[in-house]
């Protein structure tokens, strides 16, 4: 979710609309970044991103623990303090659930070193060892992405990349789940995207309705990469399925998410009211995407195959509802 600001965005499309000359509105943009932005700091280039990761370690390694532990214990904090021996029974999580996420961003983050736009290292984001101990990662462009073919290549590389894993992954936790009695499972029950369940029934074949599976933490961690990934493929503002939707289609990305938003509104009614918090993040980052320097340079067809891959892999791994819970 990075480029331009409200500001900049309404400058240049003014601009283009009034049909001033790409370049002059490019050395415009590097003008003032040359002038705003100087070279990072080592702390913010090197040691920001280092000690958010390692701290984000310990909070997935802990949640992964804390989901893993059977016994009595009054939430995540006591469990620490109580088990701190048992804390190595989160790693296998913690390791399959950074693996994904690292790709992911290293996938945007060597696409921005090809394409020469300036971007930091991956920013994990520690969170509470109630669920999963990380609201994700970001990486952060210093450069707004002028350049049609980099803003699809910068978009999509996170996706798929973190996609790929996300299927090995959950094809080795899947061989390392239970089947159990449907009646036997109660709380905390996640949705089942389409490629999950056709995965599901190759790797454990097909069950019973009576069944159900109860994910291994490397499984459910698979699963959380397909739900980030879902996330991050909607057609909206400057996430990387606005990247991609306008690096492809242009203009008609707008009404793509303007048909996204009011989806997003109504599963909030009839599914997860998560949904609800999504679409309101959608209408303050700005449903459009900025324009872009070169809107009519072609994109070539193995970029457009790619592109429709990207939205076989948003359908494939969409959860409606993706929690519900079950008494």
């Amino acid at each position: 979710m990075n480029g331009l600001g409200e500001d900049d965005q309404r400058r240049i499309q003014n601009e283009v609309e009034r049909g001033e000359e790409p370049d002059a509105i490019a050395q415009t943009i590097e003008s003032e970044a040359d002038a705003d932005e100087g070279a990072p700091s080592v702390f913010s280039a090197w040691a920001l991103p280092i000690g958010l990761f390692l701290l984000t370690c310990f909070t997935t390694v802990w949640a992964g623990a804390y989901q893993s532990y059977h016994g009595t214990v009054r939430g995540p904090l006591n469990f620490l303090l109580e088990h701190p021996e048992a804390l190595w029974q989160g790693l296998p999580f913690a390791a399959a659930l950074l693996f994904i996420l690292t790709t992911h961003e290293l996938g945007h983050y060597w696409l921005s070193r090809i394409h020469r736009v300036p971007a930091s290292l991956p920013l994990f984001i520690p969170g509470p060892p109630h669920f999963i101990g990380t609201f994700g990662a970001i990486i952060r462009m210093r450069e707004p992405i002028m350049d049609r073919r980099a803003l699809f290549d910068i978009g999509v590389a996170g996706p798929l990349a973190g996609f790929i894993v996300a299927v090995a992954v959950l094809i080795v936790g899947l061989n390392l789940s239970t089947v159990v009695d449907r009646t036997a499972t109660s709380g905390l029950q996640l949705g089942e995207p389409v490629l999950l369940q056709f995965l599901a029934w190759l790797v454990i074949g097909p069950i019973s309705p009576e069944s159900d599976i109860v994910l291994h933490p490397i499984a459910f961690a698979a699963w959380f990469g397909f739900f980030v990934t879902s996330l991050n493929l909607l057609p909206i503002g400057q996430l990387d399925g606005g990247h991609v939707a306008y690096a492809l289609w242009g203009g008609r990305q707008r009404t793509m998410a303007f048909i996204a938003v009011p989806i997003l509104i109504v599963l909030g009614f009839v599914g997860w009211p998560g949904w609800f918090l999504w679409a309101f993040m959608a209408g303050l980052w700005g449903l459009g995407h900025p324009p872009v320097r070169d809107p009519q340079a072609p994109l070539g067809r193995t970029r457009t195959i790619v592109g429709w891959i990207a939205l076989a892999v948003f359908v494939s791994t969409f959860a409606p509802v993706p929690f519900s819970f079950h008494s």
